[in-house]
């Protein structure tokens, strides 16, 4: 079984639903319901992104504790090189459309860096404790107390919604919203965060829930 996949699915599956809520918000939050139009083909295509990237980082755990080592800052540094690819793909796709964005590199690589110094201990804690003869629900419960999960959940998605209101400055807006880039980003940034919080609680919450099958009658 491709076990450092089938967590990198899980993943993709958590950020596209953080998206689309954070999409869903968005739609009744002035003066972002104004901006939307410019920000929401990006997000779209930004939460692909971060899916690669990940995935990315995920399948590095996967061949480390395969190949019996640890990982050292130089690896991880190749990982954060590796996401920049990703990233110049990205930018073709939106060059596609009527927007215009720079990646600040500057600001977005100490994010970055900690997004994959976190993903990668949290796949390398869960992807060890996955037992061939159990599932990977089995494998979070035994890697994470509840509350730490939802705290690494919780941090994780903070990470990418600082990432993301990093990038959202850099995106060409009409002249007359341009007055207001930094209350759009910050106005982005804490609806993603509050998001995000929510989310984590609710993931955390169920994957410590009992199956049906496991009540008590």
């Amino acid at each position: 079984m491709d076990r450092p996949g089938a967590l990198a699915v899980l993943n993709r599956r958590i950020l596209e639903a953080y998206s689309r809520r954070t999409i869903d918000t968005l739609r009744a939050a002035l003066p972002l319901r104004v901006a939307l139009p410019h920000l929401e083909p990006v997000l779209a295509r930004n939460v692909a992104k971060e899916t690669q990237k990940d995935a990315l980082v995920i399948r590095r755990a996967g061949a480390t504790l395969a190949a019996g080592g640890q990982p050292d800052r130089e690896a991880l540094g190749g990982l954060l090189e590796a996401t920049q690819d990703i990233d110049r793909a990205f930018l073709a796709q939106v060059g596609m459309l009527p927007i215009r964005i720079v990646v600040p590199y500057h600001e977005v690589a100490p994010i970055r860096m900690q997004r994959i110094e976190r993903l990668f201990a949290a796949a390398c804690r869960i992807l060890g404790a996955w037992r061939s003869e159990r599932g990977l629900r089995a494998a979070v419960q035994e890697s994470y107390p509840r509350a730490e999960l939802e705290r690494l959940l919780g941090d994780l998605l903070r990470l990418y919604a600082l990432e993301t209101r990093v990038l959202s400055r850099s995106v060409q807006l009409p002249a007359l919203l341009v007055p207001l880039r930094e209350r759009i980003a910050q106005s982005l940034y804490e609806i993603m965060s509050d998001v995000g919080r929510r989310l984590a609680g609710e993931l955390s919450v169920g994957v410590f829930r009992k199956s049906p099958s496991h009540r008590a009658p």
